[in-house]
């Protein structure tokens, strides 16, 4: 039997499917059963609007989004904070701006490791391991 304490509340359980204990579980199941009856009611409403009339997170919210359980398209103005920078966004993880900047970024690094590679002054200090780089060429 694995024990473990819930990261959520901090009991101790014994580990199941899912990493956290029974009775946060069950107060999670609560939280997304008050949302999903607001936004039946409340269809044009802003994930700001269902956090102060339900009590649940923000976070909670765009958790429950995220795992499919609460759908944008049903409700338009139903939107959460890119992981990056805040900016409401309907889908993914990241902003177009973020997410391209963050390509850009990588692009340049790769760019950047082959030109040393070529011209002789790469690090070779960490030649046996695998860079994030790495995963972005070819």
């Amino acid at each position: 039997m694995n024990l473990g304490n819930c990261p959520r509340c901090g009991k101790l359980f014994a580990n199941n499917f899912r990493d956290i204990c029974p009775s946060c579980i069950k107060e999670i199941e609560q939280e997304y059963e008050k949302c999903l009856k607001f936004l039946r009611e409340e269809k044009m409403a802003t994930i700001q609007e269902v956090s102060e009339a339900t009590g649940v997170s923000i976070k909670q919210i765009t958790k429950f989004i995220k795992e499919g359980r609460i759908t944008v398209a049903d409700n338009p103005n139903m939107m959460y904070p890119c992981e990056v920078c805040g900016v409401l966004i309907r889908q993914n993880n990241m902003c177009d701006s973020c997410r391209t900047r963050l390509t850009r970024d990588f692009a340049g690094a790769a760019r950047e490791g082959l030109g040393n590679e070529q011209d002789g002054t790469a690090d070779r200090k960490g030649s046996g391991a695998y860079g994030a780089v790495d995963k972005f060429r070819n």
